[in-house]
């Protein structure tokens, strides 16, 4: 395992405010997105993930201005997504700072956003996330959009393979079951997409300890995300790290004067 796995603090954004709940309900509020992902950064984040959580719902576009902040006090890479409908709302995210473009719903709706956002801007700008649930009956998973309201039937592993066939360059790979309750990640869902695809996952939903983290490496993931352990306190990028470190798992550690920056 020579790549270096990617840490990354998710900040979903609903009204100009970090929220995080438990399955997409019950949000909290947990402060300001650009001081928030600044702190990450000083902490040593690999990325940064911004979500507008209500975009793709309420049918609005997804605001150039927090790129555009963002841009000025965020030094890593960044990922904006949440109501991208167009190319030229990916290119608007482009220019306006961010690094990479996350597409789910309009995804699944207008593949070819797929093929377009790849050609043009490359695959290493299109990231395609999927919010996906265990199918009630039988096995494996379905893709859900709008924010976790809308089951559209599509089997998950289907769909992801379909995404990297047509240019995706990366997936957030986000277990509905797991979102909030931090009992870990959907290690069968990371293992089943790593078997079927070869494109980096991302993986999301359920992270309550280090030891998940590790355990969804194990599992195929190229990078971990999470939400609540970093916005409440419960764990430091650099304690992430040290664990995940320490199990063998190859980090891109913070530089000392990072780890002592305060402002």
């Amino acid at each position: 395992m020579g790549l270096k796995v990617r840490i990354i603090p998710c900040l979903d954004v609903d009204a100009g405010r970090v929220v995080k709940g438990t399955q997409f309900k019950d949000l909290r509020d947990a402060g300001d997105p650009v001081e928030l992902a600044a702190l990450y950064d000083r902490e040593g984040a690999d990325e940064i993930v911004f979500y507008d959580i209500t975009a793709s719902h309420e049918a609005r576009n997804t605001a150039t201005a927090l790129a555009r902040a963002a841009a000025e006090e965020v030094f890593i890479p960044y990922t904006i997504g949440g109501g991208v409908r167009t190319l030229e709302d990916m290119r608007a995210m482009l220019r306006a700072g961010a690094d990479k473009v996350s597409i789910n719903s309009a995804a699944v709706r207008t593949p070819d956003l797929i093929d377009g956002g790849a050609e043009r801007f490359g695959s290493q700008c299109v990231v395609l996330s999927a919010d996906v649930k265990r199918k009630e009956v039988g096995i494996g998973w379905e893709v859900y959009l709008n924010g976790g309201r809308l089951n559209t039937g599509m089997d998950a592993v289907d769909w992801l393979v379909e995404g990297e066939r047509r240019g995706a360059g990366e997936f957030v790979l986000n277990s509905m079951d797991s979102d909030g309750i931090k009992t870990g990640y959907d290690l069968d869902l990371i293992s089943t997409v790593a078997e079927r695809t070869s494109v980096p996952i991302i993986a999301s939903g359920g992270a309550g300890s280090p030891e998940h983290m590790i355990s969804a490496v194990q599992a195929g993931a190229s990078a971990v995300l999470a939400a609540s352990i970093f916005h409440f306190g419960e764990y430091s990028i650099g304690e992430v790290k040290e664990h995940m470190s320490g199990a063998g798992i190859p980090m891109r550690m913070a530089e000392p004067e990072k780890l002592t920056e305060v402002g």
